[in-house]
């Protein structure tokens, strides 16, 4: 890292999320102005940018978005967000609180099912029907829905992006991700809970007049089209079986999505260009960028050189090694994004295993897997679904800051990783 590209690489990253965070530029054009710099100073090329798996954009997250993006464009289209947004709020009495509570677990147990970014597609449109029903604010809403996706998402091997990274180098199972991780993660939720009544307090107002309207309304008469309907959930159901199916079939949930937008669009009498206008461009624009900007970073071996000084750092020591893994790792995944991280930490936890005489189910790996997912939730641009609810969250006119996102971010962040240290400290120490 001793070359002048990896300076230069440097400076283009950090000037870049520093007008991400300023919010003078949109993000769209300061990641993709960051993407063009990287490719003029040589921090990367178009080989690395376009077709690495390692350093370039992440393909398989652009199109499982662009796909789920499609299936949600038709699902709006039948009233089935609004049927599900009445629904809720009568059944939590249009007490917001309550209605809070009910997204964040149906998230968190959503997430843990498919992965992360898809649940936060499918709540989304329900959080903004309720919050305007309600006449309350949606960001709440929607921050703290992203944060039970994260921290739900961490429960299980197809929760969480990183996750299958992880199985995949450590030979790990569904099952050994349920029994390690999932304990932890029920708890993460109730504790965002409890963090949420007080983070968010002074949005919980109640409206006598306006939680009778709706207890009023007849969920069934919102759907509009129920014979699409009833083709966009079975369509829907085959996605979510594919996803759960993925150690059976190998199909990547890119393909998955893919084949049930095209099996969608192919068998309604939605118009395609109906269906192409409600994707989220910007929003992938967006993260194509951002990849190529942290490709940079690792071609020119900024990432390497972060990631073997906390390889150092842990030394031989495995209690010191998996909190320092752990906390280290949630620090760098509020700043870049967890994938490619994890993507370059893998083959150096393997090492730090090896030299322990660990095997696949090492705490080290675990230690990764809570940092990487948990420390996503610290910054807007942390983790893939963070971007994602930002963008419907400006494309609805609910627009929500970086740092309006990030000041909850982080207090969110420091609580559950604290939690999580104390995980592994008990239950691998000082209880093993």
């Amino acid at each position: 890292m001793n070359d002048w590209h990896s300076w230069a690489a440097i400076v283009v990253f950090t000037g870049a999320y520093a007008l991400i965070i300023s919010e003078k530029i949109h993000r769209v054009a300061v990641a993709l102005g960051g993407a063009g710099l990287m490719l003029a100073i040589g921090a990367t090329d178009d080989a690395s940018a376009f077709y690495s798996e390692t350093s370039g954009i992440d393909w398989n997250v652009i199109f499982l978005l662009m796909g789920m993006m499609m299936i949600v464009g038709v699902l709006k289209k039948t009233g089935m967000f609004e049927y599900l947004a009445i629904w809720a709020v009568k059944r939590a009495r249009a007490k917001p609180f309550r209605v809070m509570a009910m997204l964040v677990v149906i998230t968190a147990l959503a997430s843990a099912l498919l992965d992360n970014v898809t649940t936060v597609l499918l709540i989304a449109p329900v959080t903004l029907l309720v919050c305007e029903r309600m006449a309350l604010p949606a960001a709440p809403f929607l921050i703290a829905e992203v944060m039970a996706s994260n921290i739900g998402g961490t429960a299980t091997l197809v929760g969480d992006p990183p996750n299958i990274i992880i199985a995949s180098r450590a030979g790990l199972t569904f099952n050994d991700f349920l029994v390690h991780l999932a304990p932890l993660s029920a708890v993460l939720v109730v504790v965002l809970l409890l963090l949420c009544r007080v983070m968010f307090r002074k949005s919980f107002v109640y409206d006598d007049e306006r939680a009778a309207e709706i207890m009023a309304l007849e969920e069934g008469e919102a759907i509009r089209d129920r014979r699409l309907l009833v083709q966009g959930l079975v369509v829907l159901a085959l996605v979510v079986a594919g996803f759960v199916l993925h150690p059976v079939l190998h199909y990547e949930p890119s393909i998955v999505a893919l084949l049930g937008a095209g099996l969608l669009v192919a068998v309604s009498s939605v118009e395609t260009q109906d269906v192409l206008a409600e994707v989220e461009w910007p929003t992938l624009a967006f993260f194509a960028g951002l990849f190529v900007m942290i490709g940079g970073l690792i071609d020119t071996g900024v990432v390497g050189e972060i990631s073997s000084q906390l390889a150092k750092a842990i030394g031989g020591s495995e209690l010191g090694g998996s909190l320092t893994l752990l906390g280290g790792s949630a620090v760098l995944s509020g700043i870049v994004d967890n994938i490619p991280y994890v993507a370059t930490m893998a083959p150096i936890t393997s090492d730090l295993v090896h030299d322990m005489g660990g095997t696949g189910g090492h705490v080290l790996w675990w230690a990764l897997a809570l940092g990487a997912d948990l420390g996503g939730n610290a910054t807007a641009i942390g983790a893939s679904a963070n971007v994602v609810v930002l963008g419907i969250a400006e494309r609805n006119r609910q627009p929500i800051s970086f740092w309006q996102f990030t000041k909850y971010g982080l207090v969110v962040t420091a609580a559950t990783v604290a939690i999580a240290l104390a995980y592994v400290w008990l239950r691998y120490f000082a209880l093993a």
